[in-house]
């Protein structure tokens, strides 16, 4: 295996030129935001950070275009397809070729933006904060247009950062992919620095330390041309599973497509059949490969999917698909659940799945009913998510195949989690990353909940951004944090409503006290009681905070318990 040292810059035009592509094993773009953030960190301090492994071949299979396109003509007929480097090369190609990075979890492109007046010395260490003080395992601090105060000085603390409509107003925060396409003078001047500022030295001598990262050399290690694509795939395999680098969704994969040429395309032409968010929920979790793996072994662990026969994976294929199809409209028709990500896991697709198959593709109501009980309890209850999620899949498959039914399947979840009845202790400090967030959501929009000012019924269907539901603190953080409330208390489901985009910006920063009044004047009591707003006008004191969420934690429960009382 051939060693060479070779710079950023020349895998970057290898990727502009077409010279350098992915293996069908590959899976595609999946880095978020931050990591594109701290792989510049670690290239401006000169810090390690990997090789790339690359497969030099004149064997005719098939590949794939990287996430960041080709613009110019190949200057060598060496093709090179990549099997270890993916996301450094894609987030690095697209910066200093100055294109959008589309990362994970972001509607819209990224920018990263460098700051001229960053502290010297070793980085600080991260801090991650997501925007709406929410879900701890989001990944991102800097995030849309909500940055509050509190965090700003940390963030001037920071080499790079995400950008926002905040800092990209900030002259001192520079665009990385316009410091490798504009000289010194044309983005120092713009922010009113000239030579004879003494500034201009310090802020030079950084532009060329940033710009210095396109010299940084990789070691790229070449795998022989005589090599098999199935030895390739071999390798790439072992590489990952000793990096702990992939999934064993991203593993299986790769095995799977050295025996079935095309697979990655039949696994994103069956994502383009649902709206784009769900299609690149099930691919990107792995979810499709792990039905198909049920299906071929009646178990859900991947260490037999290289035994398996073409033929074999082909039939449970189309096996998958299938039932694929039916759980996913089940969950988002018969179970209300608007987008596939607000599961608790995505494992609950998969006995749905597998029991429509096996009942010949069709399920009576009162196995419906079941469904559904099974679906909102094990969502709830976090049920793949307590201890081994594969090994509590393999013990729900195993009722399936054997026939046990959906009692069964829910006496299983029962001996499992415990308990299935909501109490109002279950609540206290839940987030909305929480389960329980998106099953209230559930449970309000069945009840008829209207939003609190145009009194339309709360919708994700609903068209303009001002109809557009938000969750709302009932009580604001800001007027909260002034009386130093706990954020534990302050972030509770017990303090959120469901309302438009419009009327949050009715409500600003007022006690409840205040807009609820106003509320029942324009749409009547009802219009709070259907969101289960306690109706004791004591409990909307600020002074009386907690006593309003342990009244509402009350009613949340017990209008949840009595939803599913209909699933008995």
């Amino acid at each position: 295996m051939a060693k060479t040292d070779i710079k950023i810059s020349e895998l970057v035009s290898k990727v502009q030129r077409g010279e350098l592509r992915l293996p069908e094993m590959q899976r595609r773009y999946v880095w978020p935001a931050t990591r594109v953030r701290d792989l510049l960190d670690s290239l401006y301090r000169k810090y390690p950070s990997g090789t790339i492994l690359v497969w030099e071949t004149d064997e005719e299979i098939k590949d794939r275009e990287m996430a960041v396109h080709s613009t110019k003509n190949p200057s060598t007929s060496q093709k090179l397809l990549l099997l270890d480097g993916q996301q450094r090369i894609t987030s690095l190609s697209a910066i200093l070729s100055g294109e959008p990075i589309q990362v994970r979890n972001k509607k819209r492109p990224i920018e990263i933006l460098f700051n001229l007046e960053h502290p010297e010395g070793p980085p600080i260490e991260v801090m991650e904060v997501d925007e709406n003080d929410t879900p701890e395992n989001l990944e991102d601090i800097e995030d849309e247009e909500s940055v509050e105060i509190d965090i700003q000085e940390e963030l001037r603390k920071r080499t790079f950062v995400v950008g926002t409509k905040t800092l990209k107003n900030n002259p001192l925060w520079v665009s990385v992919s316009d410091v490798f396409k504009k000289t010194d003078s044309q983005i120092l001047k713009t922010i009113g620095i000239n030579s004879d500022n003494p500034r201009w030295d310090k802020y030079s001598e950084r532009l060329q330390k940033l710009r210095s990262i396109a010299n940084y050399e990789y070691v790229m290690q070449v795998l022989d041309k005589d090599m098999s694509y199935e030895e390739v795939t071999e390798i790439f395999v072992r590489v990952n599973s000793l990096g702990i680098k992939l999934r064993g969704s991203d593993l299986a994969l790769a095995q799977i497509t050295s025996r079935w040429k095309g697979f990655m395309e039949e696994l994103e032409r069956f994502g383009e059949e649902f709206e784009e968010e769900d299609g690149e929920y099930l691919i990107d979790s792995g979810l499709l490969v792990k039905t198909l793996v049920s299906f071929a072994t009646h178990q859900s662990k991947f260490k037999t999917v290289g035994k398996l026969s073409l033929k074999k994976l082909q039939d449970s294929w189309e096996l998958a698909k299938e039932g694929i199809r039916y759980a996913v409209n089940f969950i988002k028709t018969g179970a209300k659940f608007d987008k596939l990500k607000s599961l608790s896991s995505p494992f609950i697709i998969i006995p749905i799945s597998v029991y429509y198959i096996l009942k010949e593709q069709s399920i009576s109501d009162k196995e419906e009913k079941h469904l559904l009980k099974w679906i909102f309890y094990s969502h709830m209850r976090g049920h793949y998510s307590l201890g081994s999620s594969e090994s509590i899949l393999d013990a729900d498959l195993s009722a399936i195949f054997n026939k046990k039914g959906l009692e069964g399947l829910n006496s299983i979840l029962l001996q499992h989690v415990k308990k299935l009845e909501v109490t109002p202790d279950d609540l206290i400090h839940k987030r909305i990353s929480s389960p329980f967030f998106s099953m209230l959501y559930i449970v309000l929009r069945n009840k008829g909940a209207k939003d609190w000012f145009t009194g339309l019924p709360i919708s994700q269907s609903h068209i303009g951004r001002s109809h557009t539901i938000q969750y709302h603190h009932i009580f604001p953080k800001s007027l909260l944090k002034e009386r130093r409330f706990d954020g534990k208390d302050i972030n509770e489901i017990a303090n959120m409503a469901f309302i438009g985009g419009k009327t949050n910006r009715k409500i600003t920063d007022k006690e409840p006290k205040t807009y609820f009044k106003k509320i029942m004047e324009d749409n009547g009591s009802e219009t709070l009681s259907s969101q289960l707003i306690p109706m004791d006008e004591e409990v909307w004191e600020l002074n009386n905070y907690l006593l309003f969420l342990q009244r509402r934690r009350e009613s949340i429960a017990g209008e949840i318990n009595k939803f599913m009382e209909k699933f008995n």
